[in-house]
This record gives structure tokens, sequence and C-alpha cells, in this order.
């Protein structure tokens, strides 16, 4: 999370988005909802990606797409 940029929209919403993470984002009315949304779409992006078996990014060194064992 600490990734996410966060900005005010014109009809004084909250924005926020993970850059790197497509598809991660949240709209909320105070930056507090938008926070615990975003954190809630980003769980739900990593599980979902991960029983996809799709390349997740790595961020800062951590790879967190599983390495498949060859038998």
């Amino acid at each position: 999370m600490e990734l996410a940029t966060y900005e005010v929209l014109e009809d004084g919403t909250f924005y926020g988005e993970i850059p790197g993470f497509e598809g991660v984002y949240a709209n909320g009315t105070t930056l507090e909802a938008t926070k615990e949304q975003l954190q809630e779409v980003l769980e739900g992006w990593v599980i979902l990606g991960l029983r996809l078996q799709h390349q997740l990014p790595i961020i800062d060194g951590i790879n967190l797409t599983p390495q498949q064992k060859i038998a």
C-alpha cells in the first residue's frame, strides 16, 4: 500500500490506485474509505491472480508469483 497514490476529484470524492497493478483502483467519499476499499481490491486482485496462475508484479524485490516445482 506504500505505492498507492490518491487524489481528490472535482466532485470532492477520493480516487486511489496502485501503479503497476492493472485494474486496482478505488473511489470513495473519504480518504480512509478509499484506502480501505483499495486494500480490499488489492487482496482480491492478488487472490484471483494466484488462482488463475497469472504473473504478478515484483514489488521491492519480492516476487508474488509462486514458482512452479518441476517433478
